[in-house]
């Protein structure tokens, strides 16, 4: 990837074209979604709130396996309570390095159990749901990986998600 200066805007679309090109991909086809998305506001107050974490980053914990680096559609489950220090990280298409040596970047749980300790937030559901985002089967997502994550989540019954892309 391109370097920038510090605080200069990043054009991902640029960068992720580029990207996929260094890696003999063919171009990245962009989903682009027609209408608005669907809102929900939430139904209970964040201090009272149960959160839902996902992530794209490619995380997962010891003990686990790897995303591996061509369209891999799989997720791992990760319990919350899980110690940072037992977080590792797998992903082609962006720059491991910050991720690697503070996984919270990429993977927020301990934030949000910050977040729980001083009030702000009600709890976090036992299991987050991590994948590796990137994934150029767009029919693989929709079809696929989407309809599991949702199950996954809808069974922990939370008043909020938070899906932290990267």
């Amino acid at each position: 990837m391109s370097e920038t200066q510090a605080g200069e805007p990043v054009d991902y679309i640029a960068e992720t074209r580029a990207n996929y090109d260094a890696l003999g991909f063919p171009p990245y086809q962009w989903v682009e979604s027609s209408g608005t998305p669907p809102w929900s506001p939430a139904e209970v107050p964040l201090h009272e709130a149960k959160i839902a974490l996902l992530a794209s980053g490619g995380i997962y914990r010891r003990g686990q396996r790897a995303f591996h680096y061509k369209d891999d559609a799989s997720y791992r489950v990760i319990d919350t309570s899980v110690p940072s220090e037992d977080l590792r990280i797998s992903h082609f298409a962006y720059d491991l390095t910050d991720a690697r040596e503070d996984p919270g970047v990429v993977f927020p749980v301990d934030s949000l159990r910050s977040l729980i300790d001083e009030g702000s937030l009600g709890s976090i559901a036992p299991e987050a749901f991590t994948f590796m985002g990137g994934i150029y089967s767009a029919r693989k997502v929709r079809e696929e990986l989407a309809p599991a994550l949702v199950e996954r989540v809808v069974d922990q019954r939370p008043d909020i998600a938070l899906l932290v892309p990267v």
